[in-house]
């Protein structure tokens, strides 16, 4: 099953009051094992950056200047997520920016029925305890390091890993390569725990004893019209 962890950036908190979409990151998964193909881009909110925003997830108006409009990668998004379901941590944010900014083009808008809220599946599993990207990825031992800032192809990253664990652990999500051509592999340090690369563990031998063998022999023997013999 293909699944589409999503994170967004934002010059703000409500759409309405005019803020902007201005980072995008999505982050695919099939059969809950990262593929390595994304979709992320940077926005032009055509708006000043408020100071706390950009504290934030340090994007500041210079540096979205010249980054392409919400409308110009809307269809490509659009295409990218496709019909799949969605993981999102507080979805409900997200979804009100992405159909926000969708509305105002007439684009489709993403039902919410589609997302699944990873902040909603902390708290259920974790009573009183942070729900939060940070606190889930230190429950999980994930390495965070790279993460000064908020961004959102880094945070759907790290969520596509936070998810992986509240499913269940992440000891069968090896990493893969993509063999998509339209979509350049994107390769993470954030790889499943355990997992360093090609390793070469020596095999462990137990060899039956004395005993057991003749154990064996002596069971075999009682069995009446075996199976092989009959061959």
């Amino acid at each position: 099953m293909r699944e589409i962890c999503l994170d967004t950036e934002t010059t703000g908190l409500d759409p309405s009051s005019g803020h902007r979409v201005v980072e995008i990151g999505c982050v695919e998964l099939m059969g809950h094992i990262r593929t390595g193909n994304h979709f992320h881009t940077y926005l032009n909110p055509e708006r000043e950056m408020p100071r706390e925003a950009e504290n934030i997830h340090g994007l500041s108006g210079a540096f979205l200047a010249d980054k392409p409009l919400f409308r110009t990668v809307a269809r490509a998004f659009l295409e990218f997520i496709g019909d799949d379901p969605l993981v999102i941590h507080n979805a409900s944010f997200d979804l009100k920016f992405l159909n926000w900014e969708l509305n105002a083009l007439d684009l489709p808008l993403i039902e919410f029925a589609r997302a699944t809220d990873t902040v909603l599946i902390a708290r259920r599993m974790f009573p009183g305890s942070p729900a939060n990207l940070d606190a889930l990825c230190k429950r999980f031992n994930i390495d965070t390091s790279a993460r000064t800032k908020h961004g959102a192809l880094l945070d759907a990253e790290l969520l596509a890993d936070v998810y992986l664990e509240l499913k269940g652990g992440r000891q069968s999500t090896l990493l893969t390569k993509s063999t998509d051509a339209n979509h350049e592999p994107h390769v993470t340090n954030h790889e499943p725990l355990g997992f360093t690369g090609h390793t070469n563990i020596p095999l462990r031998q137990f060899p039956p004893s004395l005993e057991e063998l003749a154990a064996h022999k002596a069971m075999v023997e009682k069995l009446k019209n075996p199976l092989w013999a009959a061959s």
